[in-house]
């Protein structure tokens, strides 16, 4: 096993570490392993040994986390496998309880993994690598987001609904002109993404001439078979009570930086839903 440089993988909370990867070899499959069941999060449902053709690629010492990836906490890190069908085994909890042994294809170049069920096999993305820029004299103009579809609306029930993710901005900070809503992408269903969608920011905090960035708003509508817009994504907002409310968000957004959304969870049973974000660069 080694880990490749090349994407920034971290979770909503907002710390980065730095460390050393090793060079890829010409060919490998590069990956990202994220576990989206919808679990209760914490230490009874995390995954303390993650096995790849039989080697360990985390262990309890780093293990794989409940809505989150590994390899994890640093910038720029991809585990490498050989290309080809490829062997799966995760073990639930500190007493290695063996829940996951499935065979799936893994690709040369970078990809993200991503197990939503024990009981099915993973769904592999193609990481859309290199990233796209938008560079002016000084500095990235915007920033980019990616949108992943795995919500699910009870226990073993994926979500039939297609749906559009959207977003708005401030377009101008002395008047705080709002732009209209717009979309991110093609509207996608359960286990589809969109590809990476440019996001305009419009500074409202400049740390230095090359970073910044601005508050992006969010929501979601649900689109028809004939590609109506049939209203607003309606989830469950409180685990003791089964009010539902449409859905909204907001996430600061970086210039240059490329972020993946993922909607995940269960819309109207707990564990509630929501998008979990990582920055993919």
């Amino acid at each position: 096993m080694m880990i490749a440089a090349g994407l920034m993988l971290t979770a909503c909370e907002k710390h980065v570490i730095q460390y050393e990867a090793d060079p890829v070899k010409p060919g490998s499959a590069e990956f990202q392993l994220h576990y989206f069941n919808p679990v209760v999060a914490g230490a009874a449902n995390n995954i303390y040994r993650v096995e790849i053709n039989g080697e360990p690629y985390a262990t309890a010492s780093s293990p794989l986390n409940t809505y989150n990836a590994v390899p994890s906490g640093a910038v720029g890190l991809f585990y490498t496998a050989p290309a080809g069908m490829t062997n799966i085994k995760l073990y639930r909890s500190a007493s290695l309880e063996l829940v996951y042994d499935r065979n799936f294809e893994l690709k040369p170049g970078k990809q993200n993994v991503f197990v939503h069920d024990f009981n099915k096999d993973p769904i592999v993305f193609d990481n859309l690598y290199p990233y796209p820029r938008n560079v002016s004299e000084y500095t990235d103009t915007m920033g980019w987001v990616r949108f992943f579809n795995f919500l699910y609306e009870e226990e073993g029930v994926p979500t039939p609904l297609k749906l559009q993710y959207q977003f708005q901005y401030v377009k101008d900070r002395a008047t705080m002109e709002r732009s209209e809503w717009l979309n991110v992408g093609q509207p996608v269903a359960f286990g589809e993404a969109t590809g990476w969608q440019p996001i305009p920011v419009i500074k409202e905090v400049v740390n230095t001439p090359s970073s910044g960035y601005a508050r992006i708003d969010y929501r979601i509508r649900v689109i028809g078979t004939n590609g109506e817009d049939l209203g607003p994504l309606q989830v469950r907002n409180n685990a003791n009570n089964s009010n539902m409310v449409d859905y909204s968000d907001w996430w600061n957004c970086y210039v240059g930086r490329h972020y993946m959304h993922i909607l995940a969870g269960m819309r109207v049973s707990t564990p509630l839903s929501s998008v979990r974000q990582f920055t993919s660069n």
